[in-house]
């Protein structure tokens, strides 16, 4: 991230959090005052019931629906959010905020150390997706936002969807965790290692230092990323886009050079990566994956974490996500309607992969739609 993007990304919206009460976080740490970035779209309405927060994945950041001032790319979640879409800014007030560790402006690795000055690098203190929701209330309060319309993510983002249910019932009158987990599973945990430990070994890494050597465990976190964006998609997605096909050649080359365009692919996305993501804050967010576990919250009972909640839920999950497959998301259903939640349930038919939650499904739309209609009727939104 060059010095002028620095200060494009300074620009943008924040909130200084915990001066006078400091975020107490699950590993026993005080953290104030902290920084948390957002972006908000949309006008709440004069009784403020029409709020909704985006929680976004892994990589994601606050930068939903408008270019990202670093990578100048479309907001993540353009086919959801803008006018005329599902989450139109003209009937909702929608927030997203970069979650706690992370490196679009929240405070994170990449932040200064109020007691020393330097960056806190891997002297942060490790986070959870509790704490990230806990960061999230604290904006909302900031921004005069009492309880959500709606609260609503992906992956990770489902993860944080689920937190908030099960902490702050009282806040959510919806929530829609999508393609996503209630504990993160062994597989995916491993996963995670061999991205970390891909950055750890980069010799550019520093112990977490990096910075004030002028450098950066680029391979490192490339490679951690191109292991991660398999998982993202299926093995058919791959099959159809890039199938045996080679990469700007006829034959093959007898060498390590990107013979195959899937080859090329994955270096891209690594490539691309690591001009907007930090390497602390990638082994940060993906310990806080790591950690959750939202029945070991609740006594080992996934139900506890949602009794007596009055809380309506719209669950949604993937044929062909591996990463997260349906029976997840079922587990959660079960839950729910072991304390008789009001929750509905779909499965995408799709060959898109984990990552379809970011694409254009139409079926994921017309559910979307169609349940945020029902809970606006029930809510009274105009």
């Amino acid at each position: 991230m060059t010095e002028a993007e620095r200060k494009a990304l300074a620009q943008c919206r924040h909130a200084v959090l915990g001066s006078d009460r400091p975020l107490l976080l699950d590993c026993g740490v005080e953290l104030g005052p902290y920084r948390v970035a957002y972006q908000t779209y949309g006008t709440l309405n004069t009784d403020k019931s029409n709020a909704i927060l985006i929680c976004h994945a892994l990589t994601g950041d606050q930068f939903v629906a408008e270019q990202h001032p670093v990578t100048r790319r479309d907001g993540w979640w353009e086919s959801l959010v803008g006018p005329g879409k599902v989450l139109d800014p003209a009937r909702y007030y929608i927030v997203c905020s970069n979650v706690l560790g992370g490196c679009m402006g929240t405070t994170g690795p990449l932040a200064k150390d109020p007691g020393t000055g330097q960056p806190w690098n891997l002297r942060f203190p490790v986070v959870t997706i509790g704490d990230m929701v806990r960061a999230q209330a604290a904006l909302l309060d900031h921004l005069g936002i009492p309880d959500l319309f709606c609260v609503i993510g992906g992956s990770m983002g489902g993860m944080q969807v689920l937190q908030w249910a099960a902490s702050f019932p009282k806040r959510v009158f919806s929530a829609v965790p999508i393609a996503c987990a209630a504990r993160h599973s062994a597989q995916n945990i491993a996963f995670h290692e061999v991205g970390r430990q891909a950055i750890m070994a980069d010799p550019e890494w520093k112990a977490g230092d990096y910075r004030l050597h002028g450098t950066a465990p680029e391979r490192g976190l490339a490679v951690a990323r191109m292991t991660a964006h398999i998982t993202y998609l299926s093995e058919l997605a791959l099959q159809r886009k890039f199938g045996r096909n080679l990469q700007d050649r006829n034959a093959l080359g007898f060498g390590f050079d990107a013979d195959f365009q899937v080859e090329s692919y994955l270096r891209h996305q690594g490539s691309t990566f690591v001009d907007r993501f930090d390497a602390n804050s990638y082994l940060y967010i993906t310990r806080a994956m790591d950690y959750f576990d939202l029945a070991g919250q609740h006594g080992g009972v996934l139900a506890n974490a949602f009794k007596g909640t009055a809380t309506r839920f719209c669950s949604i999950s993937f044929t062909s996500d591996w990463l997260f497959p349906t029976r997840e998301n079922r587990a959660i259903v079960h839950a729910l309607n072991a304390v008789a939640a009001n929750v509905s349930f779909v499965e995408v038919e799709t060959d898109k992969g984990h990552d379809a939650f970011l694409l254009d499904e139409p079926e994921m739309f017309r559910t979307l739609q169609g349940f945020l209609q029902g809970a606006g009727s029930a809510r009274g939104l105009k």
